[in-house]
């Protein structure tokens, strides 16, 4: 087998990166971008690019890091984070489930059927309060071509169809204190960051959260593979197709404010603060 070209590989990563940025105008000149970063390959990829295009495209950068509270996992997380935001010259923000909400997710663990449903809930409600508190124009996340492809699947499969308006490499901005979620990596497998990382010898975090096998996205992640390893370029082709296929119309939802906590939400009190009711109404029985 022939051995990559480090500099050809690398070239074609940022070039594919580049062209979702421009072709659907990822960021515009003068704005703020906050980047989620976990220290885990794909954020860290995303932080790397966001910095070295800062000047291309016109922006400033700033990265934040969530501390979940999952022993013997995220602090090396954490600590992969705080090297690569140093070696780039990228503020870090480090925010905590335990200062923003009292518990870590070890705490509620064994509450849910799987723990990414609570993590999910607290992860997009502390990243998007942070990167407003910031005054961030856009989010920045680390979602690959796979986690896409994945998302999709599990929604279509759940006729979930509410969810497709959340696809796509960016959303618009339907409430002054939600930020514009952006995908820079919405094109490059998965498998194409594990190598960028190797290839360039960078400090990332390669382990699996302990919690991720319970999940449906875990069990998609295994059967996509096995498809792609039987057709090379399946994914790619999926992914085109939802592109293709599903233009629905994008209604913008109504969005107003929790009655609770003031942050943005669809509903009367947002999914954060209703899950915090139900840990708590939980606590108490076990108690």
């Amino acid at each position: 087998m022939k051995a990559l070209d480090p500099e050809n590989f690398n070239r074609h990563i940022e070039e594919r990166a580049k062209s979702v940025i421009k072709d659907y105008k990822l960021i515009e000149p003068g704005e703020k971008v906050a980047v989620g970063l976990s220290g885990g390959k794909d954020s860290v990829l995303t932080c790397y690019l966001l910095s070295k295009f800062r000047e291309d495209f016109d922006f400033d950068l700033v990265a934040v890091s969530v501390d979940e509270g999952i022993s013997g996992y995220r602090s090396n997380g954490i600590t992969a984070a705080r090297k690569n935001a140093a070696a780039l010259d990228v503020e870090l923000v480090e925010v905590s489930f335990k200062d923003e909400f009292g518990l870590r997710l070890d705490d509620i663990s064994s509450l849910y059927r799987s723990s990414c449903i609570p993590c999910g809930v607290f992860r997009r409600y502390l990243l998007n309060k942070t990167a407003c508190s910031l005054s961030a124009d856009k989010l920045a996340t680390g979602h690959n071509l796979d986690d896409e492809i994945q998302s999709f699947l599990m929604s279509f499969a759940r006729a979930d169809f509410r969810r497709f308006t959340k696809f796509g490499p960016k959303l618009d901005k339907i409430h002054p204190r939600l930020i514009p979620r952006i995908k820079p990596l919405w094109k490059i497998p998965e498998r194409d960051v594990g190598i960028w990382a190797v290839l360039n010898n960078v400090d990332v975090h390669f382990a699996e959260c302990p919690y991720s096998y319970k999940s449906l996205r875990a069990k998609m992640k295994d059967h996509l593979n096995r498809l792609e390893g039987k057709r090379p370029g399946t994914k790619l082709a999926i992914l085109e197709s939802f592109n293709k296929t599903f233009k629905f119309d994008k209604p913008t939802p109504e969005i107003g404010e929790c009655e609770r906590c003031g942050e943005p939400s669809s509903l009367r009190v947002c999914k954060a603060c209703e899950m915090l009711e139900d840990i708590k109404a939980r606590d108490d029985i076990l108690k």
